[in-house]
């Protein structure tokens, strides 16, 4: 007896992969909702198919690594951009099996999807530790030094030392082989991983910090200089997480 098109509905939302004798089924069943379903199906297909070849490019750089250095860990910044706030870096070490497709470059991600990928790699990596620079080490530093610092710390920080770093377009000041990738968060999971650890982590101090100096929309704005920003600014003069060496907090710092 052949399903209705309900329960041929139910079958294909069911996330298991139809068998031969169904997708025959499904070709050969002349009503239009059935093959309207069908479409559904493979254009699905497809994406998942495209989501798990892009997701093994990404694992390149790891899968040459590992039979030499099987403990790799990411590394990643956030926030070099911003007016306010630290820089945040992560260094994430994952299991050999990760298998989470949609880990990507934080910045291709919507912010419900980083949340949810945050917990997922928080679940599954073997370890993890961030690395911050303040505000205050930023104007004495360099944002550039600082973010270095910063990375070092979280690669340091790690309960075992790392084989080997994969870096996002940086050098870790620190004595572990490593490979600077231009645009590494796009190309290697790992360093996805800690962009996504990173961001998420970052966001959350802004946020935090939003409830602390209200005016300056650091909720939203993760303390780049967006016109609310600017505008709090001009009102309320800086905060003690201001970066003073920035334009254009510079010239409010020396007001």
């Amino acid at each position: 007896m052949s399903l209705t098109i309900a329960e041929w509905r139910a079958r294909i939302h069911s996330e298991t992969e139809l068998s031969l004798d169904e997708l025959t089924t499904l070709k050969n069943d002349p009503r239009a909702g059935v093959q309207q379903l069908l479409k559904q199906y493979q254009r699905h297909q497809k994406k998942l198919l495209d989501e798990e070849t892009a997701f093994e490019q990404r694992l390149q750089f790891e899968h040459e690594l590992w039979p030499q250095y099987p403990y790799i860990a990411g590394i990643d910044e956030v926030g070099r951009g911003p007016l306010a706030g630290p820089v945040v870096t992560a260094a994430v070490v994952l299991p050999h099996d990760f298998h989470v497709l949609e880990v990507n470059d934080s910045k291709q991600l919507s912010a419900a999807k980083r949340e949810f990928l945050y917990r997922e790699i928080m679940a599954q990596a073997v370890e993890v530790h961030l690395g911050i620079a303040t505000n205050t080490e930023i104007d004495q530093e360099n944002i550039y030094h600082a973010t270095e610092i910063a990375m070092g710390r979280a690669a340091s920080g790690l309960p075992h030392r790392p084989d080997y770093l994969l870096v996002d377009a940086m050098t870790v000041p620190v004595t572990i082989p490593q490979r600077k990738l231009i645009k590494g968060d796009a190309r290697s999971i790992s360093i996805g991983a800690a962009s996504i650890v990173a961001k998420v982590v970052r966001d959350h101090i802004m946020t935090m910090y939003d409830r602390i100096f209200p005016g300056y929309d650091f909720a939203d704005n993760a303390g780049y200089g967006t016109k609310k920003h600017l505008a709090g600014l001009q009102k309320l003069g800086i905060t003690p997480i201001h970066r003073r060496s920035f334009a254009p907090v510079k010239k409010y710092a020396q007001r």
